[in-house]
């Protein structure tokens, strides 16, 4: 196997892969959110945080906090700092994101509860990104083995010296 399918099997690689996708998409779709009438969610948004603040927020400015609170995750992942934080608040946001199941059912449903329209087939799709993120979450394990491979290769270095 060449240098670049040891790069795709490699698994700290594929979790680098999948927490810069996700920098990326939040980026993108927030930063969406910044234009109006960019955004194919923009609606679906602004009336989803209205509902979930009950209405005491003008909906520009949820949809203008929502876009900053994207791009934000979007530049952690991205950046790889403060992973877990990301993960956190990015699993927030993946809860909100199935409330318009229940508030807007009329446009989440074709034929209740079974059949999705695009809309809700948009909102289930996040089932996969919670089990993404669950993947990302760092464990002290991983960390404990990078750490000792980091010694090791610091004692080789040492050794050849």
């Amino acid at each position: 196997m060449g240098k670049i399918g040891q790069f795709f099997v490699n698994r700290d690689n594929k979790l680098m892969m999948l927490r810069l996708s996700f920098g990326i998409i939040y980026f993108w779709f927030g930063a969406l959110k910044f234009f109006p009438h960019l955004s194919p969610a923009e609606n679906l948004a602004q009336d989803t945080i209205y509902n979930l603040v009950l209405g005491i927020m003008p909906k520009h400015t949820g949809l203008i906090l929502l876009a900053i609170m994207e791009c934000g995750i979007g530049l952690l992942f991205v950046s790889g700092r403060f992973i877990k934080t990301a993960i956190i608040v990015s699993l927030l946001h993946m809860a909100c994101t199935f409330t318009p199941l229940f508030f807007f059912s009329e446009i989440s449903f074709a034929k209740p509860p079974l059949v999705f329209t695009l809309v809700g087939q948009y909102i289930m799709k996040n089932i996969v990104f919670i089990c993404a993120l669950w993947l990302l979450w760092p464990t002290e394990r991983i960390a404990e083995v990078k750490q000792t491979a980091f010694i090791k290769r610091r004692v080789a270095e040492e050794i050849e010296a």
